[in-house]
């Protein structure tokens, strides 16, 4: 094994061993200094020297198919890893910085089974995502920042679907973050002329009964998305927004209509993550939900301020609810 594998190595068995999302690699011109993302907290890990790095940010390139002599655009790519017989996938970005280029490594475990119910704080939101993902038309979009598991909680619904009932799936993605059974899934790709309006074009024709997009980044594929789900077919999808009246104003700034909105939108459901905390210790992430569907949508739609009703339930209503169940810490809910 060369010297750049056994580092790699050591530092991906550190950040498995931790259940770490990510790494960041910050190079200087003498070191470069490590951070491992834990529980959403960016926490230092340790520094190595700058011909170890430059070392091991030319074996990451070749193995991930980046072009190694190209240092001035960034760039990404991807590599499968096992572990002790598990499965991951780590996406790779690098990113120009002060004539250097720094590394960031998001981990994708890809045998993970983290139950449906465990990804959500409170079970009743689940049962309400559940109910929104019984309509066979229209579109239910998850929203939030990067790396809020608004993909994990997509592919999670979709399995539960699947166990239940066959449904011909179609997702389009970019990149695709985890392999799934049963599901057919397309990986966008422009450079060879498959981006997500090809795709859902060619979708389309392959008659499912779900499709789910990745993400919707821009006004062509919003509009797009939002007419599939008016020919019979239930569309998910993702956003980034802040929270979920966000959302709606997000897709207006797209050029929707307010009509296209009332007519195709079923739901939104934004995520936060907050760490869930056992005797003192964090023991993993779960997902605390804005729901809005039904007449508190179609207010909210029309531009009422949906904070005037008992029956919407903000973030900071159930950040205040986690910490007086005990779930998460004073520390942890000031911070929020």
């Amino acid at each position: 094994m060369s010297p750049a594998a056994a580092l790699s190595e050591k530092l991906l068995t550190s950040a498995f061993e931790v259940q770490a999302s990510d790494i960041h690699f910050y190079p200087f011109p003498d070191q470069t200094d490590v951070y491992l993302r834990i529980h959403g907290k960016r926490i230092f890990h340790k520094s190595i020297v700058a011909s170890q790095y430059q070392l091991l940010l030319t074996y990451y390139k070749f193995t991930s198919g980046m072009d190694i002599g190209d240092t001035r655009k960034p760039q990404n790519g991807t590599i499968t890893h096992y572990e002790k017989s598990k499965l991951f996938s780590l996406r790779l970005s690098t990113l120009p910085v002060n004539h250097k280029e720094s590394l960031a490594i998001r981990i994708l475990p890809q045998e993970e089974k983290l139950a449906l119910e465990q990804l959500f704080l409170f079970p009743s939101q689940l049962t309400k995502l559940k109910e929104w993902i019984t309509n066979r038309a229209g579109i239910i979009l998850f929203t939030g920042p990067t790396g809020s598991g608004k993909t994990t909680t997509l592919y999670a619904l979709l399995q539960a679907i699947l166990k239940e009932k066959s449904f011909q799936t179609i997702t389009l993605e970019d990149p695709i973050e985890k392999d799934m059974r049963d599901i057919l899934q397309v990986q966008v790709n422009e450079k060879a002329g498959i981006t997500y309006q090809t795709g859902l074009k060619a979708a389309l024709r392959h008659d499912p009964d779900i499709i789910m997009v990745g993400e919707i980044r821009d006004s062509y594929t919003a509009q797009f998305a939002f007419d599939a789900s008016l020919t019979g077919h239930l569309v998910l999808s993702t956003l980034h927004a802040k929270n979920a009246a966000g959302t709606i104003h997000r897709l207006l700034e797209m050029g929707l209509k307010n009509t296209d909105l009332q007519q195709s939108l079923i739901a939104v459901a934004a995520l936060q993550l907050i760490p869930v905390q056992i005797n003192g210790k964090v023991v993993r992430r779960a997902a605390i939900v804005e729901l809005l569907d039904g007449d508190l949508l179609d207010q909210t739609i029309k531009g009422t301020d949906h904070n005037q009703w008992n029956t919407f339930h903000t973030f900071d209503h159930l950040r205040k609810k986690a910490f007086a169940y005990g779930y998460i810490s004073e520390e942890i809910y000031n911070k929020s």
